[in-house]
């Protein structure tokens, strides 16, 4: 019995030990993508395109292109003509290592040598970005002479980019629009799907077996075989009142609908499961089926209400294709990832607009989620551990 016992224990240990060990290799899998958008959005631009965010706290290292001064800047001194002046503004703020004439080799000359420009031109570029080309004949021509050099530069953060996405590229008012669709597209379908969820649980009815049938079929079926015959439908009730098609509230409904059945079924689950005793107790006291879901069944049910308000928020909010149809793509009214879209399109390049805006997208799904994540769980399991 005790080897029987001490084995279990072991078991149980080595059990707890792995399930640790891959919840923290999940976690740490989720994390670095996030960390790794965070840091890439508060860089300086042009590091970003030089390296890594995993290199931005060290210095780094890119291959640029420039032009010195015209011969207008020259100056004669001991018998030579001289242009002198500083790569960097301010002088100094960068370092460079190697610089060339020709973009087929820009690290041709180490930092500090004298390159030989040929006809006794020589250009001689300094570590600290400072510059003396000299010639025995006077510069002419209105173009200075093109040079490449690596030059390194220290880590540098900037909040520049969630000013210009916030304030410049048009992501604020979209992002305004997305919590506008998203915070009443979350409560509505819970304001629902609760008193669904009771009846279907704890009132006797006719069709009730036929209706949790029903609320379950609808989990198996496909959005998109459902959003054409759902705009007709609103678009032909819109004609009828006379009142726009691309409104909040068009949206507001389409996104209640399509979450009611998974909501319904989350609910019911969790709420057949709650202890009859309560139930018989309240009804023996005399109160009434609204006192008992308000009193009794809505307090209890906060971990699933909770999780449920998890999983409608995150699909609402990093929803396009509903949106796109149901509310439309012009400027008032693009939501936060159909901007992000568009701004996909067409700054392809522009890495610092782009992590920035991607970290805007994932900050306030984040926030929901920590708020609630206590009750995620609990609320998800309990009703899978109960009888209903």
């Amino acid at each position: 019995m005790a080897q029987a016992s001490g084995k279990s224990a072991g078991k149980s240990f080595l059990g707890r030990f792995g399930v640790h060990i891959a919840v923290l290799v999940f976690v740490t899998i989720w994390t670095i993508p996030t960390l790794g958008i965070l840091v890439s959005s508060l860089r300086d631009k042009d590091q970003i395109i030089a390296s890594g965010w995993w290199n931005s706290f060290s210095s780094s290292s890119q291959t640029e292109a420039g032009r010195l001064p015209a011969a207008a800047a020259q100056v004669e001194k001991d018998g030579k003509f001289l242009i002198e002046g500083n790569l960097f503004d301010p002088p100094g703020s960068r370092e460079v290592s190697a610089f060339g004439m020709r973009s087929a080799a820009p690290t041709e000359f180490p930092a500090g040598s004298v390159a030989d420009l040929k006809d006794g031109v020589t250009l001689q570029i300094n570590a600290d970005g400072s510059f003396v080309m000299a010639s025995p004949v006077a510069f002419e021509g209105d173009r200075g002479q093109r040079v490449y050099y690596a030059a390194s530069a220290p880590p540098r953060f900037t909040t520049e980019n969630y000013e210009s996405v916030l304030f410049s590229e048009g992501i604020g008012r979209s992002f305004i629009n997305s919590l506008t669709v998203t915070i009443p597209a979350t409560i509505i379908p819970i304001l629902i799907a609760a008193f669904a969820a009771y009846a279907l649980a704890w009132m006797r009815f006719p069709g009730r077996a036929l209706l949790i049938a029903v609320v379950i079929g609808l989990l198996v079926v496909p959005l998109q075989m459902t959003l054409i015959p759902l705009l007709q439908l609103y678009n032909g009730v819109a004609l009828f009142f006379g009142v726009p098609s691309k409104t909040y509230l068009g949206i507001w409904l389409a996104h209640t609908g399509f979450g009611l059945p998974f909501a319904i079924y989350l609910l019911r689950s969790y709420m057949a499961g709650l202890p009859r005793e309560l139930m018989e107790s309240a009804r023996i006291d005399g109160a009434s089926d609204f006192e008992i879901f308000i009193k009794i069944v809505l307090p209890l049910s906060f971990p699933v209400l909770a999780s449920f308000a998890i999983f409608q928020f995150l699909w609402v909010w990093n929803d396009l294709l509903v949106a796109m149809v149901f509310l439309g793509s012009g400027s008032d009214q693009l939501v936060l990832t159909g901007k992000l879209n568009a701004l996909l399109g067409s700054r392809g390049g522009d890495w610092e607009i782009l992590t920035t805006s991607a970290f805007v997208t994932i900050i306030v799904p984040l926030i929901v989620f920590f708020s609630l994540q206590r009750y995620f769980v609990r609320g998800l399991l309990a009703g899978s551990v109960k009888g209903g």
